[in-house]
């Protein structure tokens, strides 16, 4: 690919450097990723129009290649590259996570498990499986499609703590629609696989339902604004 002379973006990456990430706005930081121009435009154009055809940031992290790919000089390979940019903070969210000695704080965990959720387009339902002392000990998803009774099976959960040895778990999923309201089916499951776990020893902290920027606490019975 024939690329433009990269002057806006040694003046972008500069500004970082001496003023930190920080103070670049959302079109710039794009721009110091994609790095080069196509032909016809610079990477500072690039990112905007990118902001310009998704709207912000998160829509841009979560579009498919066809979609990411309509914005001419942007193809397969920047594409992956943010895909994995993304991964990496992912996986970073999960070692500040593990690191803490024991999960008391609330919000920190609604707003990780927020973070893997949120933006699923299908439902997934996922546990963090904690130790006797509330430690992290994996995060996992299980199941994905409509969560119902039919399709949420204890037993797979039930091996899984066994092999992990866990002690507790908080239980989420979340809802496409953004939505956190719980429906009967998300309380008869809840209840559900409550009772297996009882048999194992092991304790459910929480079944929480992601929205789009709000929790709700089926066990607690309230939902938190979780930004």
């Amino acid at each position: 690919m024939n690329t433009v002379a990269p002057t806006g973006f040694l003046r972008l990456r500069e500004k970082l450097m001496l003023q930190g990430a920080h103070s670049l706005s959302d079109t710039e930081l794009l721009a110091v990723f994609i790095s080069s121009g196509s032909a016809k435009k610079s990477c500072v154009q690039l990112a905007a129009d990118l902001i310009r055809a998704h709207g912000d940031v998160r829509a841009i992290l979560n579009a498919d290649l066809g979609n990411f790919s309509k914005i001419a000089g942007l193809g397969p390979v920047r594409f992956a590259q943010l895909q994995a940019a993304k991964e990496l903070c992912r996986r970073s969210d999960f070692i500040s996570l593990q690191k803490d000695i024991t999960l008391n704080n609330t919000h920190q965990t609604y707003r990780f498990l927020k973070k893997q959720l949120r933006d699923k387009k299908n439902e997934t339902f996922a546990a963090l499986f904690l130790d006797n002392q509330h430690r992290v000990l994996a995060y996992e998803e299980l199941f994905a499609g409509t969560i119902n009774a039919a399709s949420v099976y204890p037993r797979p959960l039930v091996e899984r703590v066994l092999q992990l040895n866990a002690a507790a778990l908080i239980l989420a999923h979340n809802h496409p629609s953004g939505v956190s309201r719980a429906s009967q089916q998300d309380l008869d499951v809840t209840k559900r696989l409550q009772n297996a776990l009882e048999l194992v020893d092991a304790r459910l902290l929480d079944h929480l339902i992601i929205g789009d920027n709000e929790v709700y606490s089926i066990l607690n019975e309230q939902t938190s604004v979780c930004h």
